[in-house]
């Protein structure tokens, strides 16, 4: 997928004037590409438009307007642009128990070491490769960003939609399997390409 750069961004006053429109187009692509996987794991797997959305907003939030601090942002997403052949999902452990948050939080220590996440396309499974930095010894983030490189035999089953194509997350007792909607597997299949 080609990298954002400056020219794909929306100059601050533009973007104000567009928005709500602009926001709304995500919202929906967005809805399209988010998967529950149990009652406290979503994955959205991200694409150009996606991640040019955060930076606009990024943007807009902070009142970024120095070009080199832009490019600092840019970086940081295009790190996140799934490479050709491969899919890039943002993981949120998303727990809304406010007084029990850390409590849950540390159940999910190791998620995002060895063969936890997965998908499973007509029997075959690729395991997530999670960003390194987002957890340590004692502590785990709330949001992973996880890579999928699915096999050739895999994307032909995500293409066919009389195969069985599923995300698992198996870790501890936190053990569940969700199948993938024709609509995210056309998502997939754009990115895949």
């Amino acid at each position: 997928m080609q990298t954002l750069t400056s020219a794909d961004l929306i100059p601050y006053e533009e973007y104000e004037k567009q928005r709500e429109g602009f926001r709304a187009n995500i919202i929906a692509l967005k809805q399209r590409r988010r998967i529950s996987v149990g009652p406290w794991i979503t994955l959205v797997f991200e694409n150009r438009r996606t991640l040019q959305f955060q930076i606009q907003e990024m943007v807009r939030v902070e009142r970024i307007f120095d070009p080199a601090k832009i490019q600092d942002e840019l970086d940081v997403y295009n790190a996140i642009l799934p490479a050709p052949g491969e899919l890039s999902a943002t993981l949120l452990i998303e727990i809304t128990d406010e007084a029990n948050i850390k409590e849950r939080l540390d159940e999910f220590m190791g998620l995002d070491h060895g063969e936890k996440v997965s998908i499973v396309a007509d029997g075959e499974e690729v395991f997530g490769e999670f960003e390194g930095g987002h957890s340590h010894e004692t502590k785990i983030s709330a949001v992973h960003f996880v890579r999928f490189r699915p096999s050739a035999l895999m994307r032909a089953a995500i293409a066919n939609l009389t195969k069985s194509v599923t995300i698992r997350v198996s870790h501890g007792v936190y053990c569940h399997e969700v199948p993938v909607s024709g609509s995210m597997r056309e998502e997939w299949l754009s990115d895949l390409k």
